[in-house]
């Protein structure tokens, strides 16, 4: 059977797959520079969907375009932490999160002390977290302690066999997650718990990922400003701000372009209702009520193109600052790709490494052709094919597009080979020739 028969045969049968239409309008969009986003600056609502939506729906509507939507809380009324982890009431069930955790160490943060531009952590048993907050709530939301907030805990890697929520097929294909799975070394997956007045600092996301945000119980307050307008809130020394609300962006003489920042995106998320966070939106939260909230950090090829431009800003940044050491080393280049692996947690031969994983997936799972999922063997052949053949190969398409630019980047050229297990210029022709067939 051809190709394209397979492919017409599969997408029938998938009722979230990406559909030829969508499929075709955005492989033309692969090479496109990416649109100014100053339109969002007057833009102060945000859409909200309410009902189940055709993937290609969300694909077309929010992740090409950047924008963020709300879901609402019918998308996470089934997931058993919603069950299991709230009382009747809606507030946190501590006796119950005991009862799973009790000695597990957890992160927590203290929102009441700055350390650079976040929080200064901790590593403390779970039970001891817990017990904080209740006497905090006891104290009137309050404590000499401070208060603390358990934060980017990776409790689905730490308890899989909790089933304790389901991913949404809208942000299944997570290319961030599935290469650290892949690799077993890590996730970016994580639980939040805090009581009331916990919060985070102003940021963006890592690697200027997507993120999604559910909370389970509690009430949280977001504002949201559109790529680029973080510019505008750096102090006179390119330090981006702490705290966006703080009076000391007034002056004017350490925060020059404050006044020329748009007003953010302020948003209100209920108990049950998950929050997409676009590429490069950066953000600063806070928890209005005694909040619980899954959060994923993820990344595919709708904003593959934003994470290679971070990652050579960053370079560039890492350069300019050791500029002076270049000559007196040989060995400059990859000390500065060191540095910023360190910085970033990623360098250039990991990055060539992650999408050469994600095209060897693909491109797997299109030579396998399952008729159904019962066919596939694993998580992500499962994940792949509720998504269809389409998304497939318009993720190749993206990783291809990405790959060439890196080849003729002149700090690629550099790369040590043995940093890399694998030939690009051969993976991109297999690449191309798969590609080729499929479309």
């Amino acid at each position: 059977m051809c190709c394209s028969c397979r492919l017409q045969r599969i997408s029938k049968a998938v009722l979230h797959a990406m559909d030829r239409e969508t499929f075709h309008n955005c492989c033309s969009l692969v090479k496109m520079p990416r649109q100014s986003h100053q339109q969002h600056c007057s833009s102060h609502f945000i859409e909200y969907i309410e009902r189940e939506i055709p993937y290609s729906k969300f694909f077309k509507n929010y992740l090409i375009p950047n924008q963020p939507c709300m879901f609402s809380k019918k998308f996470t009324e089934d997931w058993n932490c919603r069950k299991n982890w709230v009382t009747a009431d809606g507030k946190p069930n501590f006796q119950r999160l005991l009862h799973e955790f009790d000695e597990t160490p957890v992160p927590v943060a203290n929102c009441s002390a700055k350390e650079y531009n976040s929080n200064p952590k901790q590593i403390m048993p779970f039970k001891e977290f817990i017990q904080y907050w209740r006497e905090f709530i006891q104290n009137g939301h309050s404590s000499p302690r401070g208060c603390l907030y358990l934060k980017d805990w990776h409790m689905q890697r730490n308890f899989p066999e909790h089933n304790t929520y389901k991913t949404p097929v809208y942000f299944s294909s997570d290319w961030l997650n599935e290469y650290w799975d892949t690799i077993e070394v890590d996730d970016y997956r994580f639980v939040y718990m805090g009581p009331k007045g916990s919060w985070t600092p102003f940021h963006a996301d890592v690697f200027r990922s997507y993120s999604w945000s559910a909370n389970i119980c509690g009430r949280k307050k977001w504002l949201l400003y559109p790529p680029g307008q973080e510019e505008f809130l750096r102090d006179c020394h390119g330090n981006l701000a702490y705290d966006v609300t703080a009076p000391v962006l007034q002056d004017k003489g350490l925060y020059p372009q404050f006044e020329e920042a748009c007003q953010p995106l302020e948003i209100i998320q209920e108990a049950g209702e998950i929050i997409f966070v676009p590429s490069g939106w950066h953000h600063q939260v806070y928890n209005l009520e005694d909040t619980i909230s899954i959060n994923h950090n993820w990344l595919n090829g709708c904003n593959l193109d934003i994470m290679w431009q971070f990652l050579q800003e960053e370079l560039s940044s890492v350069q300019r600052e050791i500029e002076e050491w270049r000559d007196t080393m040989d060995t400059w280049h990859q000390h500065c790709q060191v540095i910023m692996k360190s910085c970033t947690g990623i360098d250039y031969g990991e990055f060539a490494s992650f999408l050469k994983t994600i095209a060897s997936n693909r491109m797997s799972f299109l030579n396998s052709c399952p008729r159904n999922a019962d066919d596939c063997q694993d998580l992500l052949a499962k994940s792949l094919f509720a998504l269809g053949p389409q998304h497939a190969a318009f993720d190749l398409q993206r990783v291809l597009h990405i790959f060439e630019s890196m080849l003729s980047n002149e700090d690629f050229k550099r790369l040590d080979p043995s940093a890399l297990s694998f030939k690009p210029e051969e993976l991109l022709q297999e690449i191309r020739e798969a590609v080729r067939t499929i479309v």
